[in-house]
């Protein structure tokens, strides 16, 4: 994986990926550190596929990979008064803003419980890409997803699958592209709907819902252009993680 579980702790999560050689995204997920093994949390519809990618890995090593059955919950703002947030309750470790992932838990009883439509709309005001939704498997470099700075990587681990690929990236400054959130009047385009900045194409939108969507963009053809998709103006919603 693309992040470091050795040092994980109890109870600590950390944001993770799974890449091909090429360095290409397979899975996002998240590592919850428990007493014996961790909880790996990622997309039900990827589940199995999942527990076949690292069956692969396990070799002869006496290791047990099965499903886990439960709900995973979130809960935001992190430090919302009067909360009894305990055991099975981590902070997110992408950003501090989305709150907390919990696992085989109940809602906290000061809660306003939401569906994930309500969660689904807080995730893009912040800009975070949701990579399992916003692009097939293989198809997307990690850091075009901003795992680079949502804590996704971690660049010290030492060699991982498709580490050659993403360090380069990185290293270099090769970053061509980034997931980011755009804002329009009306419906969401259909996922592909080209962003285009006068004639030239710009990029695609992802998934979203009506005001606003993530889409991946060229960085070198956003600045300063009047971007349209369909006809309609965009505009592009700078996250606070991305700096200046």
């Amino acid at each position: 994986m693309s992040q470091d579980v050795e040092t994980l702790g109890v109870g600590e999560l950390r944001f993770a990926g799974l890449l091909t050689p090429q360095g290409k995204l397979m899975f996002d997920l998240f590592v919850l550190g428990q007493e014996e093994g961790c909880l790996i949390d990622v997309a039900a519809g990827r589940r199995e596929a999942l527990i076949s990618r690292l069956t692969i890995y396990r070799l002869r090593a006496k290791v047990e990979i099965k499903p886990a059955e439960g709900a995973v919950l979130a809960a935001w703002p992190a430090d919302a008064p009067g909360s009894d947030r305990d055991a099975g309750w981590a902070p997110d470790p992408r950003l501090a803003a989305l709150g907390l992932r919990g696992y085989g838990v109940s809602p906290p009883a000061d809660a306003t419980v939401v569906g994930e439509t309500a969660y689904e709309a807080h995730r893009l005001a912040l800009g975070v890409p949701d990579p399992d939704a916003d692009c097939p498997p293989e198809t997307t470099y990690p850091i075009e997803a901003n795992f680079d700075l949502l804590g996704g990587i971690d660049f010290k681990k030492g060699c991982f699958v498709g580490q050659e690929t993403t360090s380069r990236m990185k290293r270099r400054g090769a970053i061509k592209n980034r997931m980011l959130p755009i804002r329009f009047e009306g419906p969401v385009p259909a996922p592909g709907a080209e962003v285009l900045a006068g004639t030239l194409r710009a990029g695609e939108v992802l998934t979203g819902a009506d005001g606003r969507a993530m889409a991946l963009l060229r960085l070198d053809r956003i600045e300063g252009a009047d971007l349209t998709v369909d006809g309609r103006p965009v505009t592009v919603e700078r996250p606070g993680y991305l700096g200046e």
